[in-house]
Formats: structure tokens, sequence, C-alpha cells
């Protein structure tokens, strides 16, 4: 059976258009009125219409192209047949003008490919197609694109959507609907955005469903989500065989599931799983956009099995073209089909109109000549094609097709190899009796929430609990996100892998009871393990299993344990196993536990000073020696200060640098007998007591800490003083720390392995020259737990490896591994960690804290006290320069007069040293008591005169008289004054009173 439109149908459909407008008209009419001038216009113009059919009549170009459709007699065959026919009268209405008019040639192809073979056999061979629109399955469209390569017949599909017709790479064929390969991404999208971890596709067994699941798998590799499991289905599968497959899927792991199929399967589907309880809360149920395309054609019944499915639907602009179209289709439908109630259009409807118009325009585009075949002297794969003709016009109507760019119902048309470019969806939550939209999905943004929104607003930037989409109703009616995974349903239990050893059994023990058969579990790891557990939202049943051999003993090393995970041993190990790379390619570990790093444990000895020179330790020897130079200088600032006025510090050259230097010293205990009257002196000794005081202070208290406070210091403290000395050093069975003591360049000779605590205590008791070891070397928390039993002898050092801590093993892209670790991660930041260390880290009370000791020195140095040292230098010397400046200036007049050729520049230089060395009779301290109360003598006057304040000179005699001390140092044998002193001194008062005159 088939139809044929001609050129008669042409010019109905155009007449139609026309009345529907001349109808519009009317209406306005009723409303306003018009005048004669306005009707008058109107009669030109349907007669200039009529005009115009009747060219085109005799001038239009008739071009045969077949249809090819599942059911001419379903809903679905009518609403699509009929959409081609509204495009081509449509397109011809608006363009008049144009030469071609398609002819539609139609055939049913009995819903299977043979079918769909027959009917475009047909049509190229008797009918002479120039293309054929509408294979409706891919698994038709698979055949018939063999075919239009052969004979050059473009095959246009608008329902096939398989990415797998991509692989066939035919210039003859064109995909004018989305292809399902562009909706892999938002389903990738929102499993990352939910954190689902596993995913499994239920999808139709054949062609169409086939061809998606590469691109679906590699989508969700890339947002770290796993297939364990591929659920087929195939399309003849009874209710039973259904319900087998869905019980396979209960006694799994995985509750996210993504279903790839029509309609008819799917509906069968999802009333099977809300029969087994697989539609309540906890589940997750995503499909593709081939049921939410079609969901308006589904009963009740069947949705209402759906209640909770978040789907993907093609999302298609309301446009203005598309709101005047959907009326008028209706319309037009019902009066083709009155016995169809309520008909809707799908999105496939939408593409089949513009796959119709974009193929009108593509054959007007080749122009008008005469369409046709011819024969063609290529040999064919088939004899029954060997009598088939080739088109002559295939390859540029092909090229045409091609480059067609327009605004059709549907969105944007356009295609890039063949395909039609891909569009955004629409996310929706079926709820109720249909599906609503939540959001939506974009090529440029990702998930949005609204359309048209920026990628700042995508839901990656805010955690699972807002991520701006609408609200969604899960399976169940339930409000709160799954987490996608749950324990199975046949009571299975974690079978968790547990470390079996002899010594450090804080961190794990195993025991057996002998009567009952049943193993405990207990320790430091177990504590923390459980204790996470606990803060998960959700039950977690598991069960330890002993990683041993039959007698009991341990069954391999801790790289074993965790292949045992790989193996599928084990679903879990929980233990001191600590995270390495090379254990990170056979499982997931969870988030750390423990300290990091590797230590080392090494004895320690007191340090504390016990010889005869342990009081020069408190001080450093800058320090000593910088002390002494400044009592030699204190002690000279002060005789300069004090040996003219201060009869103490008088006497010969070698008491007066004695006493000078005694003094000095004895500020030290503060037992100085000598007293200071300058003023400069006082000066200076303030501040060197000062400094002193500070000083013997800071020396007390550093020496008794030297005496007293115990010193423990490690006997090596770096590795590699363990084997540069050529030292044993121990390790722990069965881990990797003799991997790591290897590498670093100990020889086997070298190394020792300790089983216990006591051992090892033991080994280090013994030290490496009688057949011990120097070091013991293993990971932070087990040497906590070795110091917390033997604190006072050993130290820990470290860490001289970097290590990651002690992790839970999980199987690779396990979905209990984010759980879990968060959980770790809340234990280790609260008060829980703290009871658990307390509990099984517990110090003994007479302990010292002696990890990672350091060589501490008690000696004080100069950088300390330079600054004390600095204001008393600075001082000191200020004082030598006042006393000093006011020396020279009051006998200065020794040094003047250079003219005087009797008395040479160091004979005055001489005579002003001898001055410095003699004392000064106007000192209070050479006085006796009646001149210290005002009583002037004979000397006050003589002193009086000589005063250099005197405005009269002294006389010579009164000169040499008062300098008497002078002159007898001058001539100490005969105790008279030189004669060339005396003539000097008269030569200078001569010259002095000349001068004065």
């Amino acid at each position: 059976m088939y139809i044929r439109v001609s050129l008669f149908g042409q010019l109905e459909g155009i007449l139609d258009y026309q009345i529907t407008q001349l109808s519009k008209f009317s209406n306005m009419v009723k409303k306003n009125p018009p005048n004669l001038e306005l009707l008058l216009s109107i009669f030109f113009f349907f007669l200039c219409s009529w005009t115009s059919l009747a060219m085109a009549q005799n001038k239009t170009i008739p071009v045969n192209v077949g249809v090819v459709l599942d059911d001419l007699n379903s809903r679905n065959g009518k609403i699509w047949l009929s959409c081609i026919k509204m495009a081509l009268s449509d397109f011809y209405a608006s363009h008049a003008n144009y030469k071609t008019r398609l002819v539609l040639n139609t055939r049913d192809s009995k819903q299977n490919v043979v079918g769909a073979a027959k009917a475009a056999v047909d049509l190229i061979k008797n009918e002479k197609v120039q293309a054929i629109l509408g294979p409706v399955t891919s698994m038709q469209a698979g055949f018939l694109i063999n075919l239009g390569d052969q004979v050059h017949v473009p095959i246009i599909s608008f329902s096939a959507t398989s990415p797998s017709l991509n692989s066939l790479r035919s210039s003859y064929f064109f995909q004018f609907a989305q292809n399902d390969s562009s909706q892999v991404k938002a389903l990738s999208a929102i499993v990352k955005a939910f954190g689902w971890r596993q995913v499994v596709p239920v999808y139709i067994d054949n062609e169409f469903g086939e061809g998606v699941i590469p691109f679906l798998t590699d989508a969700l590799e890339e947002v770290d989500a796993r297939v364990p499991y591929r659920s087929a289905i195939s399309p003849s599968a009874t209710d039973g065989q259904i319900l087998e497959e869905l019980y396979k899927l209960m006694t799994m792991q995985t509750r996210v599931f993504i279903v790839h199929m029509r309609t008819d399967l799917s509906s069968r589907l999802f009333a099977k799983a809300r029969e087994i309880g697989m539609m309540t809360e906890g589940y997750v149920w995503l499909t593709t956009n081939g049921i939410p395309n079609e969901l308006r054609y589904l009963n009740s019944s069947v949705i209402s099995s759906m209640q909770g499915v978040l789907g993907i639907q093609t999302y298609v602009p309301q446009t203005i073209k598309l709101e005047e179209f959907m009326p008028r289709w209706k319309r037009q439908f019902q009066q083709d089909n009155p016995t169809i109630i309520d008909a809707s259009l799908d999105v496939f409807g939408l593409w089949a109109y513009d796959s119709a118009f974009a193929l009108a325009m593509a054959i007007e585009e080749v122009g008008t000549a005469t369409f046709g075949f011819q024969n063609t002297n290529a040999s064919f794969n088939s004899a029954v094609l060997e009598s088939f003709e080739v088109s002559k016009y295939g390859p540029e109507l092909c090229q045409a097709l091609s480059t067609t760019r327009f605004e059709g119902i549907a969105g944007d048309f356009s295609l890039v190899d063949g395909q039609l470019q891909s569009s955004n969806f629409e996310i929706v939550n079926i709820n109720g009796g249909g599906a609503r939209g939540i959001g939506f999905w974009t090529p440029q943004n990702g998930l949005v929430k609204i359309l048209g929104s920026s990628a700042n607003s995508s839901i990656f930037s805010t955690p699972k609990s807002k991520l701006g989409l609408g609200p969604i109703i899960w399976p169940g009616d339930s409000l709160s996100v799954p987490k996608g995974w749950e324990n199975p349903t046949n009571g299975k239990k974690l079978r968790i892998g547990v470390p079996v050893k002899d010594g450090f059994t804080e961190l794990v023990k195993v025991t057996k009871d002998p009567s009952t058969n049943m193993t405990d579990v207990t320790g430091f790891s177990i504590d923390v393990f459980q204790a996470a557990v606990e803060m998960l939202p959700y039950a977690l049943p598991y069960e330890f299993i002993p990683f041993a051999k039959s007698d009991g003993t341990s069954a391999g090393t801790y790289n074993d344990l965790i292949y045992q995970i790989y193996l599928g041993n084990y679903d879990a190990v929980v233990g001191d196993t600590t995270i390495r790379g090379n254990r990170s390619l056979y499982a997931d570990f969870t988030m750390p536990y423990t300290e990091s790093g590797v230590v080392m444990v090494v004895p320690v000895i007191d340090m504390r000073n016990q010889n005869a020179w342990v009081f020069l330790k408190p001080l450093t020897w800058d320090l000593w020696l910088t002390t002494c130079c400044f009592f030699f200088f204190i002690g000279f600032v002060v005789w300069v200060l004090e040996h003219r006025i201060n009869e103490d510090f008088r006497g010969t050259p070698s008491h007066q640098v004695g006493t000078s230097v005694w003094f000095s010293f004895s500020t030290m205990v503060f037992s100085h007998r000598e007293r200071v009257v300058s003023n400069l002196a006082r000066f200076v000794m303030v501040i060197w007591v000062f400094v002193m005081l500070i000083l013997t202070q800071s020396y007390t208290a550093s020496l008794a800490s030297l005496l007293t406070v115990q010193q423990l210091q490690p006997t090596v403290s770096d590795i590699k003083d363990v084997l540069r000395n050529g030292d044993n050093v121990g390790y722990a069975e069965n881990t990797y720390i003799y991997e790591l003591l290897k590498q670093v360049g100990f020889d086997d000779s070298k190394i020792k392995m300790f089983r216990s605590f006591e051992e090892c205590d033991e080994l280090l008791s013994k030290g490496s020259a009688n057949g011990g070891i120097s070091a013991a070397v293993d990971e932070t928390p087990s040497m906590k737990l070795f110091l917390a039993k033997y604190c006072t002898k050993y130290a820990m050092i470290g860490p001289i490896f970097k290590a990651a801590g002690f992790g839970f093993a999980f199987p690779k892209r396990s979905p209990l591994v984010p759980d879990l670790s968060r959980a770790v991660l809340n234990v280790t930041e609260g008060e829980v960690i703290m009871n658990i260390e307390n509990k099984w880290f517990s110090v003994e009370k007479n302990c010292v804290d002696n990890s990672s000791p350091q060589v501490a020195s008690y000696s004080l140095g100069l950088a300390s006290f330079w600054g004390l040292f600095l204001i008393a230098g600075v001082a000191s010397i200020l004082a030598l320069i006042i006393y000093a400046a006011s020396f020279l200036h009051k006998h200065r007049h020794i040094l003047m007069h250079p003219d005087d050729s009797r008395a040479s520049g160091w004979r005055r230089i001489r005579a002003m040293f001898k001055m410095f060395n003699e004392k000064e009779h106007s000192s209070r301290m050479f006085k006796s008591p009646q001149q210290r109360d005002g009583i002037a003598g004979a000397g006050d006057e003589v002193n009086a005169a000589a005063s250099p304040n005197n405005n009269w000179p002294e006389s010579p005699r009164s000169y040499i008289s008062n300098h008497a001390d002078f002159a007898e140092q001058a001539t100490p044998s005969t105790g008279q004054v030189s004669p060339e002193i005396v003539s000097a001194v008269d030569h200078e008062h001569a010259i002095t009173i000349a001068r004065t005159c």
C-alpha cells in the first residue's frame, strides 16, 4: 500500500494555507468592518494567488521520494506522516515559485528489517525515488545505508539515534535526529554532581541499546564513576526473565541504574521493579531521552510505576513558529484521523517535519533538470542489486543536504558530518502523572538551573544539598539524595582482613578462644575503624577475618594482605597498613588516621658533666674572654680616674697594678674594699656592678642546671651515622622498612629483624658491638607504643623517611572509601582519637618525653650579653675622655710656650706625664680635717695663688713650692730642685709677667 501525493495534492495544500489565512482575515473583518478599497485589495490578492498556482501547475517538476515507516496504522506512524505532509504543504505555500515538487511514496516496513529492506528496494527500483525518509529503527537504517551507498540515494532518518550508525561512514546517510552519544555527557554530569561512584547500565540487547554503551562507559569514567556490571535485556524477554535480571541487580551493592531502551520494554521493566521493591528509597533510576520523549504516550499505570525516575529529555525551544504550528497541526490531524483523540506531537514528529522541509530545500537547490537514474558499470555486492540503476543527481543532493541551514520548528537545523548538531537537554523528574523539569544541561555550561545562565551558576560549585536544581522527589517519595549504594539484600557482610603478628599487638591483636573457636580482634587500629563506622549515616555489617595459615601464624606480608583485596578474597583490610604507592595499584585507601613518617629509636645517655672543669661550661669561651678583658679594662679606667686623688690607688707601680686588678675582679663577688671618690669613677662602677650582677646570676643559674637537670641525648642522631659507623639496624617483621633500609645502603648482614617490643629492647640494650642493634626503624605509631613502655631508655629521632600513615584499604573505586574517609577525619579531629590514644598509647608516670631530642647547650654566649658590655665600654670610654679633657685643660700651661728654647716639646710631655702620676693636693683626700672644714692654711694660699683662675701669675718661687712633688721626682737623690727646671720656670714666669704687662 502506498500513497502518492500528486501536483493536485500540493495545490490542495496551498489552497488550505490560503483558506487559513482568509479565515484569519474574516475574523478580523468582523471586529473591524473594512472599507471598499480594502475589499478590492483582498480580491486582487486571491486572484494573483490563483493565477500563480495555475502557472506553477504548468511549470513544476515532480520528484519522487520514498517514506518508510514502521506501522502506517499506528499512532506514531500517522503522526509522523502527517508532519511530513504538512512540512511540504507549508514549504510550497511559502515558496510557490519553486520549480520542484516532492511526490511522496509511502511504504510500511511491518516493524522489521526485512520489511524495511523490501520497501526500500521497491521504492528505488520501481518508483525511482531520489531519497528515502524515515527508516524508524537503527537496525533498519543500518541496512538501508548500504543500499543507499550502492545506488547513490540519500537515506534520511529522523528517529534512528544509535551512535553505531556513524561507524558505517556513509556519505549517503543523514541522521536528522540527535545521536544518543550526545546525551551521555548530561548523564555523567548528573552522576558527578551527586557523587555516585558506581553505575549499572540497563539496556535493550540490540543495536539500539548496545550502540550507546561504549560512549556511556567512557563518559562515566571521565567523572570517576565505575561500571561494575552491564544488564542487557532482550527485546523479547518475558516477565520472568526481567524479574530474574532485577533480582540479580538487587544482590549487588550498586543502587544507581541508567535505563536505555524503548518505552514498550521500559514500561514492563519499571512495573516489575516496583513489584519487587526496587522503586523504594535508596534506589536511583536514570533514563536516556527515549523514555521521557515518549512519556505522553504511556498510560497512567505505567507512569505510576516510574515515580522518582530522573530522565534526560530533548529540549525544544518554545518559539513563535512552533506555537503557531502546534494548533494548526492538531486541527489538521484531527480532521484526517477523527478516531484518534488527544493526539500530541513528540520530538520525533518535529524532526520529521524539519527533515521533509530540509529535503525539499535541497532538491530545489540541486536544480530544475529532470531527476532520474542511469546504468552504471559498477559491480554490486548482491545479485539482486545488479539490475539497479544509479541516481544521476545523488552526489549533488547529498552536498545540498549537508549545507542546508534554517530555523526549524524543533530548533536550529544544521548538520555536522551528516548528523543533526547536538542541542540542549532538559532534566526531568517523573512524579504524579508526568515529568517535571528541574534543570538543564548544555554543551557549553553543563548542568544549570536556568537555561542561558553562565557556567558560574553550574551546580558543581555547590554541595549536593544545594545543587541549584528544582526539588527532586526520589523513588519512595524521598527528598534526601540517595548515596548510590547499599549493602546487598542477601545479608552478606563485609569480609575484612586483619594482619596476624606476634608483636606490636597494641595496634592489632588477634586472639582465638579454643573452647568456642571464636576469634576476637582488638587494638588501636580496630578501635579507630569501629569509631569511624559508627559515624556513618547507615549501618555497615562486617566481620574480621585473620590473614593467617591453618596453624594460626601470619599468611604473608602486608603487601600480600593488600593483594587479597585485588583477588577478591577480602572486601577490605583493617589494621596497621601503611598507604604505599605500590599498594594503591591494587586497592584504594581511606584518609590516614595516624601520624605519617618513619622514625628511628636509639638509646639515650645522660650528658650531665661530672668532670672537674664543669664550672667552665656555663659560659662560652668568647664570653669568658670578653669578661676577662673587661676586668682589666675597668681596672685600668678606675685607676686612671682615681690614682691622683685616692690614696688607695697610690704607691709603687706594682702595688697600683695589683690594686686596680684586684678591685676590678673583686666586683664579681662584690667584695672590694677600696673606695672610689671621683664622680666619673662612681659612674663607671655603677654600670659595671650592674653588668656583673646580671652575669653572675646567669652563671649561677646555668651551672645549677648543668649539675642538676638530666640531659638525655641520643647515641645516634641520623640514620647515615649508623650506616657510616657500620652498626646494625633493626626493623619490624613483615614490614616494608626492610626495603627502605636496603635503599639507604645497608647490607643484609647489618639488618636485623625483631618480632616484638621485648625483642627490640633486648637488641638495643646489647648494642651493635655485642650482636644487637644501634637503632630500630619503624613507623611513628609503632615507635610511640614502644617508647610508652621503655621511655627512660630510648629516644625517637625523625621522621627519617616520609610515609603517608596508616589507612584502611578497600577495592578500587569502592563507594565506601569517600564515606569512611570523611568519618575518619571526624574521628581524628575530635576527642575520640584522643581517648583511643590514651587507651593504647598510655605513658608511664615516671616517663619523660624524649621524642625528637636535641643536643641541648646550657652555655651562655656573648650574643646574650654584648649589649651590657657595649654600655659598660661606652661609659668607660666616655669617662676617660672627660677626664683627659679636664686634665689637659687644667695643666695646659705646661704644654704651652713653644718658643722657649730651654724646654723642648718632649720634655714638656714628660713633665705632663710626671704631673699625671703625682697626687692632686687639691683633692679632699690629701687635705687636713681643718682644710676640709674650710680653714685656710698656707697651702691654701699657695694653691689659690697657683690657681689658673687667679688673674695674677704666681711667683717663680711659689710655683716651685706648689710643685714640690714634681721637683722631688725630678731630683730624688738630693731633694733639691733641678737648676734647669728653676731656670725654665723663671724664664716662663718672666715671659708670663711680660705678656701681662
